[in-house]
């Protein structure tokens, strides 16, 4: 373990792959037009390739986890990038749409894994009093995939070719996987852990309601942020061009709503829970009247950035509050939960750009499950604390 009170490469090396993951699954919200005119799609099948990575995260996440966790975890981190690379370079030399979805499964199988592996790698880096800070360094890498990485590679699809943002994610996945397989020792082989004794965590109501709440209160998200290209063209009246500037006002949102919502979850994390996916509602109807007037688009997407990534401290903290006795294939499974919500997202989008309603009524459409979702975050708050009280 490191004695230093800095925070060592090799975590920075994982913030790097968490980036280019990242990138990889987010950037197609920025890509959406581009691809569906280049493979004569519609905006809703190039919207399936975002169905398709989610549910790769989802089936994928928790399986290999569970398979991987007795090797070197060193070996399998490196085994993880080889494997993002070759998806994300099937996609990058492709012209069939169904090739492509099948890059974006093969892309998506590591995302799980790599994650719940890397942050104990992470947190093997430095001292215990260091953990914390380790695995959110760690996971700022996908923040920063929506601040950089998706206008980033929005701006370079848009120039070169959708598929030259590919091309670049797996040459940061090259990068990061030498950069792992030079700087980090090996960590030896995993403790042998029995499935059932894992699986027997998932008896614990309250932790199925956490990730129940996960997956409703998340799925305006992808509904939204998946489509906001269509939208930004098409009903505000921007340049496809303006979309890069848009998606990193949009990120900065992202940032400044995981910090604030960092705090209001260790502040009170029953009133976090409620409070984000109402603001987060509220948002996206107010995008849906905004959504015609350029600069009130903005801001309007803007907001929705802050409310929704406020989200994300509350609904993992209530997930590992009741996942004690399993915490890596819980935090494994709330990542699954996220991704069955940009799942559903995604396929909402898909239907409503393609219908006859238009993408003007995405924004309404991604309000309707964690609409549910607030329902149901109150009914288990209050049988919690009555449980308290008694």
């Amino acid at each position: 373990m490191m004695t230093t009170s800095k925070m060592p490469l090799q975590v920075w090396i994982l913030t790097l792959s968490a980036f280019a993951i990242g990138t990889a699954e987010f950037v197609i919200a920025g890509l959406l037009t581009t691809v569906s005119e280049s493979l004569h799609i519609t905006e809703g099948q190039a919207g399936n390739l975002i169905t398709a990575y989610a549910l790769s995260i989802v089936i994928g996440g928790p399986i290999l986890t569970l398979g991987l966790a007795r090797f070197d975890k060193r070996k399998v981190l490196i085994g993880l990038m080889g494997l993002f690379v070759i998806g994300n370079i099937i996609a990058a030399f492709t012209t069939n749409y169904h090739v492509l979805l099948l890059s974006r499964v093969i892309a998506g199988l590591t995302q799980g894994p790599f994650y719940g592996i890397g942050a104990v790698v992470a947190t093997s880096m430095v001292p215990n009093k260091m953990a914390g800070r380790a695995v959110g360094q760690m996971f700022a890498g996908l923040t920063l995939a929506n601040v950089l990485g998706v206008p980033g590679g929005s701006f370079i699809g848009q120039v070169f070719g959708w598929n030259s943002t590919f091309i670049v994610v797996a040459a940061l996945g090259v990068i990061a996987a030498l950069a792992i397989a030079i700087t980090i020792p090996s960590q030896g082989k995993g403790a042998t852990v029995g499935i059932s004794s894992q699986l027997k965590a998932f008896k614990n109501w309250n932790l199925v309601a956490s990730l129940l709440i996960t997956t409703l209160s998340w799925v305006g998200f992808m509904g939204f942020y998946g489509y906001i290209a269509p939208i930004a063209e098409s009903v505000a009246g921007f340049s496809r061009a303006d979309v890069t500037w848009i998606l990193i006002i949009v990120g900065l949102g992202l940032v400044i709503g995981n910090v604030i919502g960092g705090k209001t979850a260790d502040n009170n994390l029953s009133l976090s829970l409620i409070m984000w996916p109402i603001a987060m509602v509220i948002s996206l109807a107010f995008i849906g009247m905004a959504a015609p007037y350029k600069i009130p688009f903005v801001i309007a997407s803007f907001i929705f950035g802050i409310a929704s990534f406020a989200n994300v401290p509350s609904l993992q903290m209530r997930v590992m509050k009741y996942g004690a006795e399993a915490p890596e294939l819980t935090a494994t499974a709330n990542i699954s939960a996220f991704n069955i919500a940009n799942a559903l997202g995604g396929a909402i989008g898909a239907y409503v750009v393609d219908s006859t309603m238009g993408a003007s009524m995405i924004p309404y459409a991604a309000m309707l499950i964690p609409v549910i979702g607030i329902i149901f975050i109150m009914s288990q708050e209050t049988r919690a604390a009555q449980k308290v009280a008694v």
